[in-house]
Formats: C-alpha cells, sequence, structure tokens
C-alpha cells in the first residue's frame, strides 16, 4: 500500500545553479548531493528544513531516465518555461514574497487572494513555475469544491 510521497523530480538545466537558487534564495537545505559510480549521474536533492520526509531531486535530462530525444524536448520544455512544478507552502506569504524578491526569485504574480489561500507565482533558475501559497485555515486541500 502506498504510504505517501518521499521524492519527486524537477527537471532543470544545470545542477550547480539549480543547487544555489533552490538553497540560497529559497532556502532549502541540501539532502543528497552524490555521483552513482564513476562517471554516473549525480543525485542531487533538497528539502525544506520542516519537513525532513520530503525531498525534490533536482536532475537534468538524460539518461538513464530519458533517451536522448525525450531530453532535448523536456529541456526544450523547461526552458521555455511551460512546466509547473509543484506548490510550496508558507505561513507568511505577504513577507517571504518580499524576502524571495529581494533575493532575486522571479515572480510571475505577486501574492493574490483564491478560494484555498493566498498565492503568489514565482519560476525557478531553470524556467520552472511554481506555485507559493499561504493556504487558509492551514490545510491545502485540493480535494473540495472550489467553483463559485
Amino acid at each position: 500500500m502506498i504510504k505517501g510521497l518521499k521524492i519527486s523530480t524537477v527537471w532543470v538545466l544545470d545542477q550547480d545553479r539549480a543547487k544555489e537558487f533552490y538553497t540560497e534564495k529559497l532556502g532549502l537545505e541540501v539532502r543528497t548531493d552524490m555521483s552513482m559510480g564513476e562517471g554516473g549521474m549525480r543525485w542531487l536533492t533538497v528539502g525544506a528544513g520542516s519537513q525532513p520526509d520530503v525531498e525534490l531531486t533536482l536532475m537534468v535530462p538524460g539518461p538513464p531516465s530519458l533517451d536522448p530525444e525525450s531530453a532535448e524536448m523536456v529541456r526544450k520544455l523547461v526552458a521555455k518555461g511551460v512546466l509547473g512544478a509543484g506548490v510550496l507552502t508558507t505561513d507568511d506569504i505577504h513577507g517571504d514574497y518580499k524576502r524571495l524578491k529581494n533575493r532575486g526569485v522571479e515572480f510571475l504574480q505577486e501574492p493574490q487572494e483564491r478560494p484555498y489561500g493566498t498565492e503568489a507565482l514565482f519560476r525557478d533558475d531553470s524556467g520552472n513555475w511554481f506555485s507559493f501559497t499561504q493556504p487558509r485555515e492551514g490545510d491545502l486541500d485540493l480535494s473540495k469544491d472550489w467553483s463559485c
């Protein structure tokens, strides 16, 4: 039986740049940074200090998970900025928005009220966009009917 989510992949164009962005700009911590054998792929994961059981693996598109043609397509989509990588939550959307913006994070949308909370949108250094959300009443429950 599935118990939960442990690791999710975020495709990035450069792992060193991504490591710097996710740690220095977003404030996540490095969980793993190692090479999988000599000449092997780099396994780089980051996560929020308050959520030790969940990690983002920052992967460059390519083998062993993608063939060359698919890897090139993913790189183009990432660079174009059309891939949404997920929802990151906060308990201080306005303060964190200002802090992240001052660190050079590119926001696509300032914090706006939504039925589920207050949301801003930003891009990482590769082009992936994230929803940055302060949920209402402490929970982001997307299973509810939010229709107006």
